[in-house]
């Protein structure tokens, strides 16, 4: 049996887009019942890919804004970003579009592994956010794109999964690299 390979994952994005929800319901496997805005919390969850083994730490974040400064411990060993809005809130995915320059800033790259998640995608008579709308800036950041329901637990193992495989790709530049990958 192959060594875990150990990866950090920080989940990001404005209040109340259910960050909380997608990691709790991949982690723990239930949807929190309430609303409790988060502090930070941070789970462990061994991963099972493919043929490998990823011991993974993610880091839940407080709900940023616009406004928030990109604090030291969500640059500083990071593997990889899921950066979460809410398919019914615009204004959520402006203010990713600012954490993703926040961390690329902090980073001093262009490039790092994330996935652009739209959560709520059970809400479907609320939407503000088409698919397309959030695949297109996908691709232009050349990075995966996914939707799920945190609450309905749709995708939700998608997105981790995405995730270490876009940590993967970055770590294997030899390879040919597939960006802009969907799960419908």
């Amino acid at each position: 049996m192959a060594p875990q390979t150990k990866r950090k994952i920080c989940v990001m994005g404005f209040r109340a887009v259910g960050k909380s929800t997608i990691t709790i319901q991949y982690v723990d496997k239930h949807c929190p019942d309430t609303y409790n805005p988060t502090i930070e919390n941070t789970f462990q969850k061994v991963i099972k890919l493919g043929s490998r083994e990823y011991s993974t730490e993610i880091i839940d974040t407080a709900g940023q804004d616009e406004y928030s400064i990109l604090q030291k411990q969500y640059s500083v060993g990071i593997h990889g970003y899921i950066l979460v809005y809410s398919v019914t809130s615009a204004s959520s995915l402006e203010v990713v579009k600012v954490l993703n320059d926040k961390i690329l800033n902090a980073l001093g790259t262009e490039k790092i592994p994330r996935v652009l998640v739209g959560n709520k995608s059970d809400l479907e008579g609320e939407r503000q956010i088409s698919k397309e709308e959030a695949q297109s800036l996908a691709n232009k950041w050349e990075c995966a794109f996914c939707e799920c329901s945190g609450k309905n637990n749709v995708n939700v193992e998608e997105v981790f999964k995405l995730m270490l495989q876009e940590i993967d790709k970055s770590q294997q530049p030899e390879q040919q690299q597939n960006s802009g990958l969907t799960i419908k």
